[in-house]
């Protein structure tokens, strides 16, 4: 399983070539408490926990590192029946009312996109969240809620549900988000949806997340986010502070087919990708022609690092996913600074001609 940043699982950690005592003891507890899987990453967690103590950490931090952890482990063991299934994150205002075209429009798209087999996850509350969940279904919704004095209290078609997860913070919460989404949905929202979006816009726009399709919603004749395009233009893009190819990250439309095509359509071919050094290794569900490889080569000559795009087998660092050893590769050294680019190349894969 590849982690929201695509670096992979990664080598396995090695113990200390030169054992203390109390790595020796910690070993043991370990396998006796029955770890039969990551047990050097266990280990290294009881020796940062001990390292705390010994830092005479404060009370106040001792707490919040403490329910954080609970909180991460907690939802992974929510979210880990579901790993072979596709999700996608639903953002809006939880104050919208449920008769309002923007929750309508949230309630039908979210419908749309289980019948193409993937589950949606929300905040959790009513407004839009509600609406994208009831149009989910019980059994295809999860609710990341946040525990707030007001306004989040859960909507009726998750309350009650396993699959609702309250949080304290909201870090954990929307690392929670990022981490099991592999699409991204906005419709209009107050700071909790800005801050949503910006916060997914700069991880992908930063590499530290994973690329992901992020779709803006209004209803028919709405302006919500095309003012919202029209701020980052005029006042960041042209001032210099973002690039054009970050409004390649995103897709702002009023057109439910279009959102859920933007949605589905990244994954025609495209399968997923992980960093290996420099080298990005591009997963395919098809092979591609030698004259769409070519095609591709020349298209985006530009954001190459060196070298050329191949295609080719799994690499040798991936053999610790044999799951998917078997799918073709296109391996090429990107530029690692122009994400949106590189989601134009993503796009780009997918229209490309497959073998038969």
């Amino acid at each position: 399983m590849q982690d929201f940043s695509a670096s992979g699982p990664g080598p396995a950690p090695s113990r200390h070539p030169s054992p203390t005592t109390f790595n020796q003891r910690i070993e043991q507890l370990v396998a006796d408490w029955g770890c039969d899987k990551s047990c050097v990453l266990i280990e290294e967690m009881i020796m940062t926990a001990l390292k705390l103590g010994r830092d005479q950490t404060s009370a106040a931090d001792l707490k919040l590192f403490n329910q954080a952890l609970k909180e991460m482990r907690y939802a992974a063991r929510v979210f880990a029946p579901y790993r072979h299934l596709r999700k996608c994150v639903v953002f809006g205002s939880a104050r919208t009312p449920a008769e309002a075209p923007e929750s309508r429009l949230a309630e039908e798209f979210s419908r749309r996109i289980v019948e193409r087999g993937f589950m949606v996850i929300t905040g959790g509350g009513d407004g839009i969240m509600g609406a994208a969940q009831k149009g989910a279904g019980r059994q295809h919704s999860f609710g990341l809620n946040i525990r707030l004095p007001f306004e989040q209290q859960s909507n009726p078609t998750i309350h009650g549900d396993p699959k609702l997860i309250y949080f304290n913070y909201f870090f954990t919460r929307k690392l929670n988000f990022v981490k099991e989404t592999h699409a991204v949905v906005l419709f209009p929202g107050g700071f909790g949806t800005m801050d949503e979006g910006f916060e997914v816009l700069t991880l992908l726009q930063t590499g530290k997340g994973r690329l992901v399709p992020i779709v803006l919603v209004d209803p028919p004749g709405g302006t919500f986010w095309k003012k919202w395009r029209a701020f980052l233009e005029d006042d960041l893009l042209g001032k210099g502070l973002v690039s054009p190819d970050d409004f390649h990250l995103f897709k702002i439309t009023s057109d439910l087919d279009e959102a859920v095509a933007e949605v589905v359509g990244y994954y025609r071919n495209f399968r997923s990708y992980r960093w290996v050094g420099d080298r990005l290794a591009v997963r395919l569900q098809q092979r591609l022609t030698v004259a769409a490889v070519a095609e591709l080569n020349a298209a985006f000559r530009d954001i190459l690092d060196g070298g050329q795009i191949v295609q080719m087998g799994a690499l040798p660092e991936e053999r610790n996913e044999p799951e998917i050893a078997d799918l073709p590769r296109l391996v090429l050294t990107p530029l690692r600074r122009r994400f949106g680019r590189l989601r134009q190349f993503f796009d780009a894969v997918n229209l490309a001609a497959t073998e038969a």
